[in-house]
């Protein structure tokens, strides 16, 4: 990316300004499904953070890895002095039709965050000067009356067992915390609270007799290895179905 003289934000689009080209650009900071899975054409990608927001898996999912009836939990953010999520960035540029079609697609996906929040984006290494400004990111209101979809916190162990049990038409909700922590792992920046609810959710499906297959130290998935109750030859253990390309 050419650098720019300034940035300015044309919601939702950002105009890029560079000597004396014009360049419609928007960028969208991913910090669930999006940082593996994106789904729609862009131009750049970026690993970094962004600062006063942390994961929490508070929101409803009810289309995608879950139902009405059985919603999955999927993370969202919640502001906190200090903290810090990391993530990653992506650029959409190159015409208002590609730039339309990768907002209608996220909005789609997105549909259970009900705010769109501009923020500053920051790389590795750069912890003082934000390296974008204006970023967009999909946020939940936490107000159970505003906000059909925001469940609120809830005790660690009830967590797991919702997030154990729960499905839809994209695939398990076990499956999305489980590829989520991979996906940390795989930019090297773990999260706690995804580590701590994926090795819950294990214990979950090991209570459950279910067995979640291991990768290697190289290419770990972090959490406690654990085996059913009863006792099951290995044919008999149960491979978690991967996931489909859309999901939330």
């Amino acid at each position: 990316m050419a650098s720019a003289a300034h940035i300015t934000l044309c919601s939702p689009i950002y105009l890029i300004v560079c000597e004396d080209l014009q360049i419609m650009v928007f960028w969208v900071f991913g910090y669930g499904s999006l940082v593996w899975n994106p789904g729609f054409e862009y131009d750049e990608k970026m690993t970094g953070f962004i600062k006063n927001y942390r994961r929490v898996f508070d929101l409803a999912c009810i289309d995608h890895r879950g139902t009405p009836e059985h919603p999955a939990r999927t993370c969202t953010l919640e502001y906190k002095e200090g903290a810090i999520c990391w993530g990653a960035v992506y650029c959409v540029r190159g015409g208002e039709e590609k730039e339309r079609l990768a907002m209608k697609y996220l909005e789609n996906r997105e549909c259970e965050y009900d705010q769109k929040t501009t923020i500053d984006f920051f790389k590795e290494g750069e912890t003082d000067e934000p390296t974008l400004s204006g970023v967009i990111v999909f946020t939940s209101t936490p107000d159970k009356e505003s906000n059909k979809y925001y469940l609120g916190p809830a005790p660690l162990e009830d967590m797991a067992r919702q997030i154990a049990t729960a499905f839809g038409p994209c695939g398990n909700n076990r499956d999305y915390i489980f590829l989520l922590e991979k996906a940390m792992f795989d930019i090297g920046h773990e999260d706690d609270m995804v580590i701590e609810l994926a090795t819950e959710v294990r214990k979950v499906l090991g209570i459950m007799g279910l067995a979640v297959w291991k990768e290697n130290s190289s290419n770990r998935l972090t959490g406690t290895s654990l085996k059913p109750n009863s006792p099951l030859s290995p044919h008999k253990l149960l491979h978690l179905p991967e996931a489909i390309a859309m999901d939330t």
